[in-house]
């Protein structure tokens, strides 16, 4: 039978660049990494139904819960250094169980918003916030209409305003968070700009960004 759910997924912006440069070891790291934060950061119900690669799937019956998970688990990425930002989506809508895999429409619907969110972000359709108890607790900016695959009409997205988010720089090379200058390699003369590693540094001279 279907039922009405929360559907969340997300996954790691750069992650492809971080495993070219690093190579799968650390790209598997990186993984085991996020998916202990994932763990740390359900809420209620909320519960990772699979990992694919670098995209998680949450699923959960309230959408107060999946939607404190959201928040939790984007300023907890952000925290950590040497990581990856995510984006992902948060939808609402009937989907059926079946051998402990989930489908219908709303599945596909909030993979392909996922696909579009900013990095650092999660996008949210009209379904889930209308599903929120209370809309007044978080603030949501639209982010206007797309056309997803599969879908007739144009779907207005709303961007969840995620607060107290820490403050980092990107390597450009490997897309990693860098939170601490001392400890990072800078580059020779622009001030703003650190990598992880001396060899990223060596890329980004190397291919003259």
């Amino acid at each position: 039978m279907e039922q009405n759910a929360g559907i969340l997924m997300a996954d790691l912006s750069g992650y492809t660049a971080l495993t070219e440069t690093h190579g799968a070891a650390t790209a598997a790291d990186i993984i085991d990494r996020y998916l202990k934060i994932v763990e740390r950061c359900l809420v209620g119900d909320a519960r990772l139904h699979q990992c694919v690669g670098d995209e998680v799937l949450i699923i959960s019956a309230s959408p107060d819960h999946l939607l404190s998970t959201a928040i939790i688990l984007i300023q907890n990425c952000s925290k950590e250094n040497n990581f990856l930002q995510i984006h992902g989506a948060l939808h609402y809508g009937k989907i059926l169980k079946r051998n402990n895999n989930y489908f219908g429409a709303p599945i596909n619907l909030t993979s392909r918003i996922a696909s579009k969110a900013n990095k650092g972000s999660f996008w949210c359709s009209t379904e889930f916030i209308n599903a929120l108890p209370d809309k007044s607790a978080v603030t949501f900016s639209s982010r206007g209409k797309h056309n997803f695959k599969n879908v007739t009409e144009e779907i207005e997205v709303f961007e969840l305003m995620i607060e107290n988010l820490h403050s980092f720089y990107v390597d450009p090379i490997c897309r990693m968070l860098i939170h601490t200058k001392e400890t990072a390699t800078s580059h020779p003369e622009e001030t703003d700009i650190f990598f992880c590693s001396e060899d990223c540094l060596q890329l980004y001279i190397k291919n003259k960004y």
